[in-house]
C-alpha cells in the first residue's frame, strides 16, 4: 500500500509525490484488469435469437461479419411470425423458450408488444420486401405483373402453396376473397414460407405466393414475378429486445448491425430493401 495511505491526512509533501507513481501503477493495473474482464464479458456474451423466414437471408449472410467484429456469439432459433400452433414466436415465448431477440413481420411485433413480450423502446424495423409468385426451379415463368394476369395463373394452377404467417393470412382474408376467387382455388397453407417453397420445388404445388426474400432464399424455386400494387403488402420485418433479456447491450448491438448502413447491400441484394428506401 502506498505510504500516503499509510500514513494517513497529514502527510508531507515529498511522501505525496513518491507515493504518486506507485499510485498511478496501481491505478493502470486496476484499469487494465477492468479492461480484460468488460473483453471477456464481451466475448462470452450470447445473444439467442427467434427469427421467423422474411429476413432469414441477409440475416445468415450478416451474421458471420457480425460475430467476427464483436466477439458476440449468436445462436438463432426460428419460428412464424404469426398464426396458430406450435412453432409461431409467440407460442416459443408464452412456453418458455429463452429468446433476447426476436425478427419478425410488423404485424407478429405488434402483437408480441400488446402481449408485453417485448423491451418497451427497443423496436426497429430492418427491412420490407413485396410478395411475389415462385415456380419450381427452370419451369416457365407466367406473367404476374397485373391483376388479371395474376388471377388467371391462380386459376390456372392444380395447387398454390402459401405460409399460413402474415403474408398467407393477407392472402387469403383480403386479396383472394377480392378477385372472386377464394372458392376456386386450392390453397395450400404451410406453417412456414419455406414449406410452401418446398412443395412447388417437390411439386406438389404448381406456384407459391409469398415474400420475395423467402422465394430468393429457397432452394429449388425461382421467382416468376411480383405481384400488382393494387393486391400487394410491402411486407415490414423488424427487430426488437425480448423483455427481461439479460444481454440487452449485446442484444441492443445486433439489431443496429442489423439496421446500419453497412447492411444496406446484403438487404438489397436478398429481394428486401431497408425501410423507407421503396421506390
Amino acid at each position: 500500500m502506498p505510504a500516503a495511505l499509510l500514513h494517513g491526512p497529514e502527510v508531507h509533501e515529498r511522501d505525496m509525490i513518491a507515493s504518486s507513481p506507485r499510485r498511478c501503477g496501481a491505478a493502470h493495473a486496476i484499469a487494465v484488469v477492468a479492461g480484460l474482464v468488460t473483453c471477456s464479458f464481451a466475448a462470452s456474451a450470447q445473444v439467442k435469437v427467434l427469427i421467423s423466414g422474411g429476413f432469414s437471408g441477409p440475416y445468415e449472410k450478416l451474421l458471420p461479419e457480425f460475430e467476427r467484429t464483436t466477439g458476440i456469439e449468436v445462436a438463432t432459433g426460428s419460428g412464424s411470425s404469426q398464426g396458430t400452433g406450435p412453432q409461431t414466436i409467440a407460442a416459443q415465448l408464452a412456453r418458455g423458450v429463452a429468446a433476447d431477440v426476436v425478427i419478425l413481420s410488423r404485424e407478429g411485433l405488434t402483437e408480441l408488444i400488446g402481449a408485453k413480450w417485448i423491451a418497451a423502446g427497443t423496436a426497429v424495423d430492418l427491412a420490407q420486401t413485396p410478395i411475389g409468385v415462385a415456380v419450381r426451379a427452370g419451369a416457365a415463368k407466367p406473367d404476374v405483373s397485373t391483376v388479371d394476369a395474376f388471377k388467371r395463373v391462380l386459376l390456372a394452377a392444380k395447387s398454390i402453396a402459401v405460409p399460413s404467417s402474415t403474408s398467407g393470412i393477407f392472402l387469403m382474408k383480403d386479396v383472394f376473397p377480392r378477385l372472386g376467387i377464394a372458392e376456386k382455388i386450392n390453397v395450400k397453407p404451410s406453417p412456414r414460407g419455406k414449406g410452401a417453397a418446398a412443395m412447388v420445388a417437390s411439386g406438389e404445388a404448381d406456384v407459391a405466393v409469398m415474400p420475395v426474400s423467402e422465394i430468393m432464399h429457397a432452394p429449388g424455386v425461382d421467382l416468376a414475378g411480383v405481384i400488382a400494387e393494387e393486391i400487394q403488402l410491402h411486407q415490414v420485418f423488424a427487430a426488437a429486445v425480448v423483455a427481461g433479456s439479460k444481454e440487452v447491450d449485446a442484444a441492443k448491438r445486433l439489431i443496429a448491425f442489423l439496421a446500419s448502413e453497412r447492411a444496406a447491400a446484403t438487404i438489397r441484394s436478398s429481394g428486401m430493401e431497408p425501410p423507407g428506401k421503396r421506390h
